[in-house]
């Protein structure tokens, strides 16, 4: 069945339906959606075991051109941010096209076995020769009938701080960049930043293109650049279309300026992504005791119907050690650090990685529902609460009616008085 098309998926859950489910698929799109009749098995039917469905999983934030790189030449022993950008210094000397290809490719694989079918990668064009932004739009082509690549022309260091840094942005969107990037609170002043901003939107408008920026990811509570985005959408109707990724300066804002901030990104409708595995451990590193958790506001925008979500950022790479592309790890420790633990909180954290992200990234045919495309995970999991709590594997990945990832289910015994399979689940004898 996996090297054949699929025209049924039969003996599954949906969320927030009781039972059990069968979808049917015509033509790469989802034709129905019926009940499961016990013991109805249609040909060409793949048995979801009782497991979830789910919406193909949505990296938002990550940066593929630097993944893989952790400990070449030498390791970042402090774990800090500054070490990180030493330690990338030395491998970006020994950059090359096809070194960042293969690499790329690497962790790509990584994603689409942990059941990310979407992505959205940001590519450092603060480089005269562009050489990660070219070797990435051929990776973008290349990988296209298994996952939708998003390419971020991310100016790293700086707009106006950086030699030509404006030309090189601009000569990534003719290239075929998808997304504007920026970093305004790494630019050398505040007006600078400001004016950062506004290049960004001009050149989105002139292209016809997305913006994300790498907006105040710093403790400086000062950093308020977040504003200017968020303004600027609004007053040019932007606002789907623009992202801003960490704002972690946020964490750090009081309680009044912040109120009226969230008037403003409400009207706005600009999207967010928090990156908490490595937002908890990047920030607050200045701090003595106590120290901040340095993640944006998830709970409060979720409360205020701001659309965000949860990325990695980096994956094995001089910021970030550690890593398999799994977002349900991302996840796990989302819910944690935002404080996200009541049951309904665990339930609906799906969303954080699918629908939120999918959102961030403009899709058009995202979804499990008739007439969407026919692609979708099933997870071996009762509900969200289930498959968050126990990590589960992605037991199909299913894209335009094909299996392109399955995990065989492992299983655990103990020999005790006898042998048992552990499993994890629990019931409550009452």
């Amino acid at each position: 069945m996996l090297n054949h098309t699929i025209k049924h998926i039969h003996n599954i859950r949906l969320p927030e339906r009781d039972g059990l489910w069968r979808i049917d698929i015509e033509n790469q799109k989802i034709q129905a959606i019926l009940p499961q009749h016990e013991g109805e098995i249609l040909p060409n039917s793949l048995d979801g075991e009782g497991g979830l469905v789910t919406a193909p999983f949505v990296e938002p934030h990550i940066h593929l051109d630097t993944t893989q790189t952790a400990g070449q030449p030498s390791w970042n022993q402090s774990g800090t941010l500054f070490e990180g950008i030493e330690r990338w210094a030395e491998r970006k000397a020994m950059l090359t096209h096809e070194d960042v290809k293969n690499r790329a490719w690497q962790t790509l694989k990584w994603q689409i076995a942990n059941g990310i079918q979407h992505v959205r990668t940001h590519v450092d064009v603060s480089d005269p020769t562009l050489t990660a932004l070219k070797a990435m739009l051929e990776v973008k082509q290349e990988i296209a009938p298994w996952v939708d690549v998003q390419i971020v022309a991310f100016p790293q260091e700086g707009i106006l701080s950086y030699p030509n840094g404006e030309a090189l942005l601009e000569e990534a969107l003719r290239l075929g960049a998808d997304v504007v990037g920026a970093i305004p609170h790494f630019e050398f002043t505040r007006e600078y930043g400001v004016e950062s901003l506004h290049k960004t939107f001009a050149l989105a408008q002139k292209y016809d293109r997305l913006i994300d920026v790498h907006c105040d990811e710093i403790d400086d509570e000062q950093s308020r650049f977040v504003e200017t985005v968020a303004a600027l959408a609004h007053a040019q109707g932007m606002g789907s279309r623009v992202t801003a990724s960490h704002t972690t300066a946020m964490h750090s804002y009081n309680g009044a300026y912040t109120s009226r901030l969230f008037r403003l990104l409400k009207m706005s409708g600009i999207n967010f992504v928090a990156n908490p595995l490595v937002n908890i451990h990047l920030q607050g590193r200045f701090d003595t005791y106590p120290k901040r958790r340095g993640i944006t506001r998830v709970k409060e925008m979720l409360a205020a119907d701001i659309n965000v979500c949860f990325g990695h950022d980096d994956v094995f790479d001089p910021w970030y050690p550690l890593g398999t592309a799994n977002m349900l790890q991302v996840l796990h420790m989302g819910l944690h650090v935002c404080q996200l633990m009541g049951y309904q909180q665990i339930n609906d954290g799906l969303k954080l990685i699918s629908e939120y992200s999918a959102r961030t990234l403009n899709l058009q045919d995202y979804g499990v529902s008739e007439g969407k495309r026919a692609s979708l995970l099933i997870l071996p999991a009762e509900n969200g609460f289930d498959a968050v709590r126990r990590q589960v594997p992605v037991r199909y990945s299913v894209r335009d009616g094909q299996v392109i990832a399955n995990t065989q289910p492992a299983v655990t015994q103990i020999h005790l008085e006898q042998t048992e399979i552990i499993r994890y689940g629990y019931t409550p004898k009452i």
